[in-house]
């Protein structure tokens, strides 16, 4: 999955594919987690969220099934 980078103090690069609604997120420490079940309402709300780090604690963190990659 291609990632793009974001501005963020955790974030580093998200990526979403639309066919598995897999959400990925890599943080700035190097770890890279996928997030499953995520809709594309969710990953473009992350997007647009003036603080990426706070909408994804809030929104997605606990939310959704993940493992790490």
């Amino acid at each position: 999955m291609e990632r793009q980078p974001v501005n963020s103090s955790n974030l580093a690069s998200v990526g979403y594919d639309e066919d598995t609604s897999t959400l990925e997120v890599e943080f700035k420490g190097g770890a890279i987690y996928r997030y499953y079940n995520v809709p594309l309402f969710e990953y473009e709300r992350l997007m647009a969220a003036g603080s990426l780090g706070i909408y994804f604690n809030a929104n997605i963190k606990d939310g959704y099934p993940y493992e790490r990659a």
